[in-house]
């Protein structure tokens, strides 16, 4: 993270905020008119909340600037998603969540739903920081050039290696129809 560009930096403190909304407002740790929570937000609420929201955008900032091949998502991007959503599980109204309460039933969900958030927080934080780790220690091993693409003379991105030699030789095509050039799309 030392050798991160301001871009990365930006891009985690959106990423940090933008998760901080999706997770606070949905589960009422963030007090807003648009819902209104059954149970007090517990103590422990507040810092998974917020370091769950931390990790999310320097775990997404890690993937700003690499190439396309480098940034797919794959079973990682998955993996920290669904560390996302257990998070908003983690501090979320035990029984203002409509599958729980369906689930277990309001009783069920204050008595088995509600004791069991706290290790889902762990959990998801546990998930979260692995995924950071992995995603930083990949950077740093596999560290992708920064090298722009070589231009010719026409500003062309990639063409220096370009020859404009036709694909198929002159003399070898069978006979069939054509303009007697290969075509390259």
């Amino acid at each position: 993270m030392r050798t991160w560009m301001p871009r990365q930096w930006a891009a985690a403190v959106a990423v940090a905020l933008a998760a901080g909304v999706a997770i606070g407002v949905p589960t009422g740790v963030v007090p807003t008119s648009f819902y209104t929570r059954m149970t007090p937000v517990l103590w422990w609420n507040y810092p998974v909340w917020a370091v769950s929201s931390l990790l999310m955008g320097l775990l997404a900032a890690t993937y700003l600037g690499q190439p396309p091949a480098v940034r797919s998502e794959g079973p990682r991007g998955r993996r920290a998603l669904f560390a996302g959503v257990l998070s908003a599980f983690a501090v979320g109204c035990p029984i203002c969540n409509k599958l729980v309460v369906l689930a277990l039933g309001v009783s069920g969900a204050l008595s088995y739903w509600a004791p069991a958030q706290p290790v889902l927080a762990v959990a998801s934080l546990a998930l979260l920081v692995h995924a950071l780790v992995r995603r930083l220690r990949t950077a740093e091993a596999c560290p992708v050039p920064s090298v722009p693409a070589p231009h010719d003379s026409a500003g062309r991105e990639g063409a220096a290696d370009y020859d404009e030699r036709p694909l198929v030789p002159e003399g070898s095509h069978s006979g069939g129809e054509g303009s007697g050039r290969a075509s390259a799309g």
